[in-house]
């Protein structure tokens, strides 16, 4: 089983009900972040897990609202961590995600001077481990392996998606994209894709060209469920809702999703958490929000 919890559900718009995109997996015992916007440290604390607890953080892109929140969980990462020789955090993400935690860590650079300064046991900056991918596996450890396949985000290039094995279970995660056969074939099968999705036919209706803008490079909700359908996968998981799912509106969303693919689909607010089961066991269970 593969456990899906939706840490954050927004957009770049802020919300006061949804944290930045941010996704978590926990897989055969490892924890993944994939994706670190705006707030995901305080909804991870929801559910009682800390930064120190991370096996590793994946991006799929570096679009600010994917990674706002990178410099925090560096730094809170470093300082939570006491035992001796910490193990470096591995990043895996696209080509660009080398400069851009150089940079990070870099603008916090007084305050890691500061914290060296004041605490004996802080010795060194926060150790990284970055790995930049476009294609093929990543990650081999204790039963989970994860593979990376290019996404359609154009003009924000290069971009990936990644698919995450443990158990006989498989989980894709697209990030933002358009529909893609690269996608297709990452998700071949897969027991659930998590794919965000963007109202079409409301944003089209704005006056503001720049958000309307946003058409040409993610998919809809009923294009991410055609991908679903393509791809023959058990779950379709909705995320990073635009404009933010109202209340009362979540089966409209649902609907627009049925109409495409006929199995599962999950959506709802922050925190939601899904169990993923392989295919051909039980249907994948919905959990209800914690904290």
């Amino acid at each position: 089983m593969i456990d899906i919890t939706l840490l954050g559900t927004g957009s770049p718009i802020p919300d006061p009900n949804r944290a930045g995109p941010s996704t978590l997996v926990q897989a055969g015992g490892q924890v993944f972040l994939v994706d670190c916007g705006r707030g995901v440290l305080q909804r991870a604390a929801a559910i009682g897990l800390g930064a120190n607890a991370l096996s590793a953080l994946l991006l799929t892109h570096l679009h600010s609202d994917h990674i706002a929140d990178l410099g925090d969980l560096l730094i809170t990462r470093w300082v939570t961590t006491f035992g001796p020789d910490p193990e470096p955090l591995p990043i895996i993400g696209p080509p660009g995600t080398a400069a851009v935690v150089e940079a990070t860590l870099k603008a916090f650079g007084p305050d890691i001077g500061y914290r060296i300064a004041h605490h004996d046991d802080l010795t060194a900056p926060p150790p990284v481990e970055v790995h930049e991918y476009t294609q093929g596996p990543v990650w081999d450890r204790d039963g989970v392996s994860i593979q990376v396949a290019p996404t359609d985000h154009r003009p924000v290039a290069p971009t990936i998606g990644f698919r995450i094995e443990a158990g006989g279970t498989s989980v894709v995660l697209a990030g933002d994209t358009v529909p893609c056969a690269s996608l297709d074939e990452l998700a071949a099968h897969a027991d659930a894709l998590v794919h965000t999705a963007i109202r079409k036919d409301l944003i089209s209706l704005l006056p503001q060209q720049r958000i309307k803008d946003i058409c040409d490079y993610h998919s809809s909700v009923q294009e991410a469920a055609a991908t679903a359908k393509r791809a023959n996968v058990g779950t379709l998981v909705l995320t990073h809702y635009v404009p933010g799912i109202a209340p009362g509106q979540e089966e409209q969303w649902r609907g627009l999703a049925a109409a495409e693919f006929d199995g599962p689909i999950a959506l709802g607010d922050d925190l939601h958490r899904v169990e993923v089961k392989p295919r051909g066991s039980n249907s994948p269970d919905f959990v209800a929000p914690q904290g």
